[in-house]
């Protein structure tokens, strides 16, 4: 009988246990914390949108996105949707998000390990792994309690984010005793960080936008949805998902900055045009001041602060204005500029940009290029994806990849 040991009993670490356990393997899961799953409590706001029915390449990023597209397939998201139907998960799905019909991440948390248990895995809680060593074809496993001795080894203890839910990092230091590289693992799905006298009168706001993100002066990438105005910067969805590029950007000194359009819903894409609007919007509201013509527009918040920005009175009239102020404020209606000067630390981000290249493990396994019978899964590898249960979709795939590699049953 082989003995496998798994270390980290998060999303993938669990998957991989159940995959890996048969007649054949005794399965022994180390984990630090003292309960598994503790980071899938608080995925999806606590209910846990585990899956997305829009898994496709174009949600992920990674240095090897080429190796990364060879299993985000349509085959395999059949394998990640026929597992959670095995364990007896009703989906409820919005807007293709996958919740468990309870809307209860706890319902995942308890279904992976009763699974788990019924799969006779010896779950071993409050051990922390302190060293690693391969000897005589052996992995020699030291922990705060024991020592253990495997034949095969799976690290799946999670990157750097979220560190209050027990990922520090350890999986890095350990896989680079097997000259395993480490791309610099940064915070990802995570607020930006600017300055501005204004930041202090805009938080709290919350309103629809379309963001667009420059590097060095070159746009690449833009999203659209709620944006969330703190006294730091900015937070929301369409800012989590630029937040991994602006890391990566700000770690190779690069300079990063936003545009915000508060208008989006107008569908207007040009200044000219949107002088052109307020030109008509003031003919037919006569008599009101500039802040009086763009309230009803966007919050009055905002208003003031862009005149500020522009340093123009809010009590004087629209028609008053020169062409140079109304282009001004059409600007920042449209355009307003944001540098950004950093993220949000680990204890804020969802998941890390970085990790091990794809390039150094066989794709299809997870096993280890650099040391035989060695598996990595989940957030350890360069692989991250957008919101949405794109993490927790790349976190069962590679579990469950590594697992039936492990139990040699493609059926199991």
């Amino acid at each position: 009988m082989k003995k496998i040991v798994v270390i980290g009993a998060g999303a993938s670490g669990l998957v991989t246990s159940i995959k890996a356990s048969n007649k054949n393997n005794k399965v022994t899961l180390l984990e630090k914390n003292n309960i598994c799953g503790k980071k899938i409590l608080i995925t999806g706001n606590g209910k846990c949108n585990y899956f997305n029915e829009d898994f496709n390449i174009n949600h992920y990023h990674s240095n090897n996105i080429d190796i990364l597209s060879n299993i985000i397939t349509k085959e395999n998201k059949k394998l990640i949707l026929d597992f959670w139907n095995n364990l007896g998960i009703i989906p409820k799905i919005k807007n293709n998000y996958y919740y468990p019909a309870s809307n209860l991440a706890a319902t995942i948390q308890n279904t992976l390990i009763l699974e788990a248990k019924n799969h006779n895995i010896d779950i071993k809680t409050n051990t922390e792994v302190l060293d690693i060593d391969y000897i005589n074809n052996k992995f020699i496993i030291t922990t705060n309690n024991e020592t253990i001795e495997c034949d095969k080894l799976v690290i799946s203890s999670g990157s750097k984010a979220a560190p209050q839910t027990g990922s520090d990092g350890l999986g890095y230091k350990l896989l680079s005793k097997f000259n395993h590289t480490i791309i610099e693992p940064l915070p990802a799905l995570v607020q930006l960080r600017s300055t501005g006298s204004f930041l202090k009168e805009w938080n709290g706001i919350r309103t629809d936008v379309k963001v667009k993100l420059y590097e060095n002066n070159n746009l690449i990438k833009e999203e659209e949805g709620e944006i969330q105005l703190t006294d730091y910067g900015v937070s929301g969805i369409c800012i989590f998902q630029l937040s991994g590029l602006v890391s990566r950007g700000l770690y190779n000194d690069k300079e990063e900055r936003l545009t915000i359009d508060f208008l989006p819903y107008l569908n207007i894409s040009s200044r000219k045009e949107l002088v052109e609007y307020l030109n008509n919007r003031n003919n037919n509201l006569k008599d009101r001041t500039i802040t009086e013509l763009l309230e009803g527009m966007l919050n009055y918040k905002l208003i003031n602060i862009i005149l500020k920005q522009n340093k123009i009175n809010n009590n004087k009239h629209w028609n008053t204005l020169s062409n140079k102020d109304k282009l001004n404020i059409v600007t920042y209606l449209k355009e307003f500029p944001l540098d950004i000067l950093d993220t949000n630390s680990f204890n804020k981000c969802q998941v890390c940009t970085g990790g091990i290249p794809l390039s150094e493990i066989n794709i299809n396994t997870m096993e280890s290029l650099k040391q035989k019978d060695l598996y990595i899964t989940g957030e350890l590898l360069d692989v991250d994806g957008e919101c949405g249960g794109y993490n927790l979709s790349f976190a069962w795939l590679s579990g469950l990849l590594a697992g039936i590699n492990i139990s040699g049953d493609n059926n199991d």
